[in-house]
């Protein structure tokens, strides 16, 4: 088969892992900078353009867009669904994970275990909001962070209110969220391909960080989930739409809550600490959806 990675960077470790992958089962392989397509939008033969050349006989595409390239990346996506092309993830599901706030509500709709949260446009509200939550300490977030960049804890009243007034002085759209402090500062990544939970692993942050993100010092290891955790993860990633998805969990004193689905987990991070061939596994899962039994082509499947 051809499949296409839409990844910006081929240095990355998750593109070069899910290169090296398909090529090990036989497939051809090709990096595209996604930033670099443009598109013949069309009725009769929509065409996907690269370097000059179309992209006329993709089997599958893996989507690796980044946050910052959301809007861009999808409607390239968007466009191999026009063309019949099986994609990893739908442009719909992209889109429905990056929007935080539309991810929480979602998965709120479906009974999916939540820390309490609230969102508010008003900075005369904020006594409200903060109430809403229980009080601090507390957590503030950025709609538009990512990697715990744009995520605080606030542990007194006045904390929150100053962080909280700052941020809406900006503009910036947050979200208020109950501290789990009974997660002592980890989290549990579960990586779900189709409806199965392939590898999870605990991350731990770091002395006196409260964020368990491996790209700000904390550290992973394997753990084993418990079946309440393994079908959350998997109704997650399911009410999202995704296909394949990183579900971050955390374990608090009424069980196991979502803190985000992600649509292009990383690989580094749950391959070293698990030992599991991530990257095979979702080729492998490419191959049987662009097989004899894969699903029909054509614009009536795609959901806009």
């Amino acid at each position: 088969m051809k499949i296409a990675i839409l990844s910006r960077d081929q240095t990355l470790y998750s593109t070069r892992r899910l290169k090296e992958a398909g090529e090990g089962r036989g497939h051809d392989m090709q990096v595209i900078d996604h930033l670099r397509c443009y598109m013949n939008i069309t009725s009769h033969k929509p065409i996907v353009m690269y370097q000059g050349k179309p992209l006329e006989d993709m089997d599958a595409v893996i989507p690796r867009i980044g946050a910052s390239n959301t809007f861009y990346g999808t409607a390239v996506v968007r466009q191999f669904e026009v063309m019949g092309v099986f994609t990893a993830n739908e442009s719909q599901a992209i889109s429905r994970a990056r929007d935080k706030l539309r991810c929480l509500q979602i998965l709120a709709r479906q009974g999916i275990g939540l820390p309490v949260t609230g969102f508010a446009h008003s900075t005369k509200d904020i006594e409200g909001l903060i109430d809403i939550v229980g009080g601090a300490p507390l957590v503030i977030k950025l709609l538009e962070g990512t990697q715990g960049i744009g995520v605080v804890l606030a542990e007194t009243q006045q904390a929150a209110k100053s962080v909280i007034e700052a941020f809406r002085g900006l503009d910036a759209n947050i979200l208020v969220q109950e501290f789990i402090k009974e997660a002592g500062g980890a989290d549990i990544r579960c990586f779900v391909i189709g409806e199965k939970v392939v590898a999870a692993m605990k991350r731990q942050g770091g002395a006196g960080e409260f964020r368990s993100n491996l790209h700000r010092g904390g550290t992973a290891s394997k753990i084993r989930l418990t079946p309440e955790e393994r079908s959350t993860a998997i109704r997650a990633a399911k009410a999202m739409g995704l296909r394949v998805a990183g579900v971050d969990l955390l374990r608090s004193n009424h069980g196991p809550v979502v803190m985000e689905v992600n649509s292009s987990p990383g690989l580094e991070g749950i391959e070293t600490a698990t030992g599991i061939d991530v990257a095979a596994k979702i080729i492998e899962f490419i191959e049987k959806n662009t097989g004899p039994n894969k699903p029909e082509k054509g614009r009536d499947r795609i959901k806009y």
